[in-house]
């Protein structure tokens, strides 16, 4: 069994809400140039769900991003 990891996923553009719709554990912001999807996915299966999901929606990614083993919120805990 593997251990969730942290991502961030930029696309460009916004988003339709029906995108992170089976994602709950992510959340995403608008930025001046696109948005930026974060938060745990449990395993390599979850974010190539995800990433089938942005590309069949249209999405233009542009870098995905695995920053840490744990959420930042929750801090360094080893």
């Amino acid at each position: 069994m593997t251990s969730p990891h942290y991502y961030e996923i930029r696309v460009a553009g916004t988003l339709p809400p029906e995108a992170l719709i089976d994602f709950e554990q992510l959340s995403s912001s608008v930025e001046p140039v696109g948005t930026v999807v974060h938060g745990l996915l449990p395993d390599q299966a979850a974010l190539q769900g995800l990433m089938a999901r942005l590309e069949h929606l249209g999405a233009q990614v542009l870098e995905v991003r695995r920053l840490h083993d744990q959420d930042p919120a929750l801090g360094n805990q080893p």
